[in-house]
């Protein structure tokens, strides 16, 4: 029988972005005494956290076109956690740069899209400007430069751009969770979670080294969190569709970042341009995305791991053709496959930087070897559709996120939300103080109460 001081409260396993930020939010805000972190690597944030495996953008909701009015109101109250975060903690900007970005409209219907969405959208970012070709050309010079004189484009910009190194962002979370800290936190690195179990009212967590048990789980590894929770029975009814990013670096033809209008019927993101973390003679465009069979970029062996995870069924079978066959999905593949074939990839790709850039020529775009992450979507085995935004299971004292929405950018909101949930989890004696939380963050919300 295990002791009570044997046995930790939480146990996050996952040390990335999201997990890191729960750390951060049990350590400094709850009651919470004994928690312990898993992560597999031997420093955390290494797999889709690392600055090479993501665009480096947070997402605010202003210049992606894709977001609705509701959800690009909820996704700028999240970054802005993380905005907050960072312009506090971070004063010597070691985790960030700040530069403007836009998103640009090409031709008739997408200026007339974009002009629409502006006068929609201006009351929920005040700071949002419609730029025409000539503001443009001032403050990226690049976009114009060679364009032809009858082309029409435009672009909504905003100074509020933060270019963001989460693997640094991610080890300021664990700096802030275990410094001056009265509390039990272990950090057991280069470990691996090889499968768990319920006994009674603990979950036993097999890893490499040894059995640890907890009172609640909470799973932030990625795709990985769905493969273990169909080992315990939950999201039998999803299965995933690994989606491979590649990117290509050039000069520093952007001073900032340019997003692209967002490509109806096509769940994934449109090509941009992005000034490197802390480097602005690299900008850095993509991505591309190609179907894989890797819950891990690069990793093969996590091919075991996916064809655990999708669970070929018959129903995973009918739900993959039907999404890949739907015309603009599948057309978007193709294209998407055809960037990957050596020698002609690039020339492909170069004609969709060209958009973007128009001066741009081949010897300047180079293939960021080693660069790009796996993004995992959720496939509904019932609708057999893909399913957007954020996917969470909610277990019996256990949580999985899979994906958070989008991405980094909601990982202080994410970890607030699953800090609630802890709490419930855990019984009337644990408190979150989400009062302090908000406050510290700077949020608005900053005069609810204590979650009990």
């Amino acid at each position: 029988m295990q002791s009570e001081n044997s046995i930790y409260e939480v146990a996050i396993i996952g040390g990335g972005i999201s997990g890191t930020a729960l750390l951060y939010s049990l350590s400094n805000y709850t009651n919470i005494n004994r928690i312990v972190l898993i992560e597999k690597n031997p420093e955390v944030a290494l797999v889709n956290s690392h600055k090479t495996s993501n665009s480096q953008t947070l997402h605010f909701g202003d210049i992606e076109t894709n977001y609705s009015w509701v959800k690009a109101q909820k996704v700028n109250d999240s970054a802005s956690l993380v905005k907050n975060y960072i312009l506090r903690n971070d004063p010597q900007e070691k985790t960030y740069s700040k530069y403007h970005k836009m998103v640009l409209a090409i031709g008739k219907d997408q200026t007339e899209e974009l002009r629409a969405r502006y006068k929609e959208f201006k009351s929920l970012f005040p700071d949002l400007k419609l730029l025409e070709k000539e503001e443009i050309e001032l403050i990226e010079p690049n976009l114009v430069k060679y364009r032809s004189p009858e082309e029409e484009i435009i672009a909504l910009f905003t100074e509020e751009g933060y270019t963001i190194d989460f693997q640094k962002l991610a080890q300021s979370f664990l700096q802030k969770s275990v410094e001056n800290s009265q509390k039990s936190i272990d950090l057991m690195m280069e470990t691996k979670v090889k499968s768990l179990k319920k006994e009674g009212e603990l979950y036993q967590i097999q890893t490499d080294r040894e059995v640890i048990a907890a009172k609640v789980v909470v799973f932030t590894a990625g795709a990985y969190s769905l493969m273990f929770a169909k080992s315990l029975g939950y999201g039998k009814d999803y299965t995933l569709l690994s989606v491979a990013g590649n990117f290509y670096l050039a000069p520093g033809v952007l001073n900032g970042k340019v997003y692209t209008v967002q490509l109806k019927e096509i769940p994934f993101a449109a090509i941009h341009g992005d000034a490197e973390v802390h480097d602005s003679s690299q900008t850095r465009f993509g991505p591309t995305a190609t179907v894989s069979l890797l819950l891990e970029r690069r990793n093969y062996a996590s091919i075991f791991a996916y064809l655990k995870t999708a669970g070929f069924s018959l129903n995973a079978f009918i739900s993959f053709f039907n999404i890949l066959s739907e015309k603009a999905i599948l057309k978007y593949m193709v294209k998407n496959f055809l960037y990957d074939i050596p020698f002609i990839g690039k020339r492909l790709f170069l004609k969709e930087v060209q958009k973007i850039v128009p001066s741009l020529q081949l010897s300047e775009l180079q293939l960021a070897k080693g660069y790009g992450g796996i993004r995992p979507q959720i496939v509904n085995l019932k609708t057999k559709r893909l399913e957007f935004g954020e996917a969470k299971l909610i277990g019996e004292n256990i949580l999985f996120n899979i994906t958070p929405s989008p991405g980094a950018s909601t990982c202080l909101q994410n970890a607030e939300d699953d800090t609630e949930k802890i709490i419930s989890f855990l019984g009337q004696e644990y408190i979150f103080d989400k009062n302090r939380f908000l406050n510290d963050l700077g949020d608005e919300r900053s005069s609810v109460a204590q979650i009990t």
